[in-house]
Order: C-alpha cells, then structure tokens, then sequence
C-alpha cells in the first residue's frame, strides 16, 4: 500500500531497505506517516528541513548481552535491548518488556509509537522502549533476580532521572522492577526516579497498577459519548488477563458494562453471567495460575483452548489488551457480523492493518493503541513528578489526574482529525495531534 505523499513514500521505502526484515517496525512507521501526508503537503518545511527523515531514525539504539546462573549453577545469556527514539519534548519513557518475542523490530515499533504516545498525554516525556528476549515464565525468584541485575548492570549507563526513565511491559512487574531499581541504586548510589512501576514503599504511584485499563476504559467513554452511545448495558469482550485487561474489565463494569471474556495465552473464558473478577485476580496475581481454571469455580462458563476465537463471541465492544496483531481482519469481520460497534487498543497495536481498515470501513468506532493505552505512561509521569517533589499523591488525586489526561487526549486527538479533513478517524487524529507538538519542537532546534 502506497503512501499518497510521493516523498512520505520514498522515505517508506528507505526505511524498509535500511532496516530489513524489521516488519513490526515498518508496519508502525507506515501507519503514521500514512496519516501525515495531509500534514506535510500543508507544511512542507517538516521535509525541508529534515524532521520527517530524523523522526524515523532512532537517536540511538543500545543492544547488549545479559549473562545469567540460573538455580543449577548453568550459565545463560540473552540479550538487552533499549532504544532511545526521541528526546524532543523530554527524557526518554517507555517500559522494559521480558518476553522470547522480544527483537529490535518488536522494541524499534514500540518505542517508534512510545514517541506519539507520550506526546498525546500533553506531558513532557520523549518516546524510549527495551527489553530483553528472556522469558521469566518458570523462573524462580532468584533467577529472575539474577537476571535483572545483570541487565540493569548494563542498562544503568544509559538512563537516568533526566535521561531515560524505563518503565515496566510484559513480563516486567512489580517484582522484576524492584530487583532492577534495588540494582541502579547499588551502582549509582543514588535514590532517584529513574524508574517508574516502582512499589509504594519506594516511590511508586497509586493507581499506577490500574492506570492503562482505566485510561483505556475513560478513553473508550469519550469516543461512545461522541457517538451517542454508552458502557451502560453494553457486553464487553477483552482479551489478556494481566493489569491492563484486568482493570479494563473493573472499570468497564463500574461504567454499567457485562465484561463476558478474558483469555490468556493458551485460551480465552466465556461466562455469559459476567466475569468474575475477584476470582481472575485470584488466580492470575495471586495463584499465577492458567485462565482454565475459572472453571473449576465456575462450571457454567466454557473454556476453549487457543486465543483467536475469543473475537467470535457477539459483543457491543471488544478491548483487546494482549499483545500486538492479536486481532486480524478475519476476527475483525466476525466482530462486525456480530454488531461489534466500538474497538479501543489496551495492547499495543493488537489489531492488524487489514482489521483497522475493515473496521474502519464498517463504521465502527476505532480507538488506535497510541491514544486508547496511553493512561500507563500518562501516571508513569505523573510518578516521575512525584518522586522529583518528594510527594505523594492520594489514589483519588491519581486517578483523577488520569481521567483529565486520557479525556483531553481523546478531544485533541479527534480535532485533529477534523482539521485535517478526515474528522472521525482517530487513529490519524492521534498520529497528527501528536506529531505536532514532536516535530515543532524538532525544528525550534535546528538540525536536528
């Protein structure tokens, strides 16, 4: 698919031949500068003088080897990555993600849309993301443990709380960010807020946990109220069981929704009664055990093994909040024949292109990842704020902090979109609203 803007699409290619292979990479900057072609004919200087060509080229990419003993005394090593994409409104922010999907494509698309992202909540934060190919499912404590030391003895000579401040993503919880944190602070002697998804006892924020599935649920909110439709009464599907579809789930029922699936990696729970969150909680944050097992509690819901057919239960609205092109245009299609009327990203880009268009193309309202998930990094600033105060804010004052950003964020994003003559499509309102404030500060600097 063709670029409209001849020199958008040149630059597509240069991108493809520079980086080959990267195709979570290119399906991220194809994404946005498809958007940004009304945008740079409008104003061309952001060509001219070299903000288009910079935006897609990180400012630097960190690629390391983690050496670690695992309980038997056997040596492994995995590799780190860190990719610090853009610096223009802040110090870089992005989370570290511990999965075997982890490659510099996977961590270049995400910190690609990380720039965007952090440029919506309208707080000043630069775009950054890392990780590590290392899997912490079936590891014990210390050898997780281990792991995190000997990756953040590597990754500590690059950030910092002015620099670079990482955050958690999946496979990266409370647990692993306490044995990184405990880390930095051995080898800089210092206590600073060079992390965030920090624990209560140490600097971290209320309602940090919730943050991206409330931010998602209140983002969600704004774009049904705008379409003269409701949480209230509608059936809710959501994929994943971690913090964000989990709290997704709590608000999305708060706002008057039935939320009637959830899933994990090996399959996915129908319960037409309504989840049973309590018991999700139990089993996932407290057991860390397998979805399956909801039924053992609760006979009457149906487990199915795999996650793809999660998409063919009818809903109101799907909220997949797994992982990315989780959702492809054949779920896209049973969603639409099933009256789906409302789609918002919790994942980052968890739909495919071919779904975000047939969803588009049916009329469905479309909340893209960049906006929609950006209540996580939205609080995970607001952590950094309190940690450079020395203050603490109330789980109240947090969260309605979080509701102001994630709404004022939904209404810049769709005035975008209608500035730009493509009012509705929300997912070039969020890549323009912002690219702007980005690319304006690219070029107050000069050469950038």
């Amino acid at each position: 698919m063709s670029i409209p803007n001849k020199y958008l699409n040149d630059l597509m290619e240069r991108v493809i031949a520079r980086d080959p292979g990267q195709s979570e990479f290119h399906q991220a900057v194809r994404e946005v500068l498809t958007s940004l072609s009304p945008v740079v004919d409008a104003h061309p200087e952001y060509i001219t003088e070299g903000v288009m060509d910079c935006l897609v080229e990180p400012e630097r990419v960190i690629k390391f080897r983690v050496p670690w003993e695992d309980d038997q005394g056997n040596v492994h090593v995995n590799r780190g990555f860190r990719v610090q994409f853009n610096s223009a409104i802040g110090p870089y922010k992005g989370g570290l993600r511990f999965h075997p999907s982890v490659t510099e494509s996977v961590i270049k698309f995400l910190g690609f849309e990380q720039i965007f992202k952090n440029s919506l909540t309208g707080l000043p934060i630069g775009g950054g993301k890392g990780g590590s190919d290392f899997d912490p499912k079936g590891k014990s404590d210390g050898e997780i443990m281990r792991f995190c030391q000997s990756f953040m003895s590597e990754l500590s000579k690059y950030i910092g709380p002015d620099t670079d401040v990482p955050a958690g993503d999946i496979g990266v919880g409370a647990r692993e960010i306490g044995y990184l944190f405990g880390q930095y602070k051995r080898l800089r002697n210092e206590f600073t807020g060079t992390l965030t998804g920090k624990g209560l006892s140490y600097g971290g924020s209320l309602a940090r946990t919730e943050a991206t599935g409330y931010g998602l649920c209140y983002f969600t909110d704004c774009m049904l109220k705008d379409a003269g439709k409701s949480f209230k009464g509608a059936t809710v599907v959501i994929s994943g069981s971690g913090n964000v579809a989990t709290y997704a789930c709590q608000k999305a029922t708060e706002f008057g929704a039935k939320v009637v699936a959830l899933s994990d990696s090996n399959g996915y729970i129908y319960d037409k009664n309504g989840i049973d969150l309590d018991l999700v909680k139990e089993i996932k944050q407290v057991r860390r055990d397998r979805i399956r097992t909801y039924v053992d509690v609760h006979p009457e819901a149906e487990y199915h093994e795999g996650c793809k057919d999660i998409w063919t239960i009818p809903c109101d609205i799907a909220l997949p909040c797994a992982t990315q092109n989780e959702l492809n245009g054949e779920a896209a299609k049973a969603l639409i024949a099933n009256g789906c009327y409302a789609v918002a990203e919790g994942a980052n880009m968890p739909c495919t292109p071919d779904a975000v268009d047939a969803l588009k193309e049916a009329g469905v309202l479309f909340g893209p990842a960049k906006a929609a998930n950006a209540g996580g990094v939205a609080v995970s600033a607001l952590e950094m704020s309190q940690n450079s105060m020395r203050f603490f804010w109330s789980f109240d004052e947090v969260d309605e902090h979080l509701k102001r950003i994630m709404t004022d964020l939904y209404h810049n994003a769709a005035k975008a979109a209608a500035e730009y003559g493509m009012a509705g499509d929300l997912v070039a309102g969020a890549n323009i609203a912002g690219f702007l404030k980005v690319a304006n500060s690219m070029l107050a600097y000069g050469l950038v």
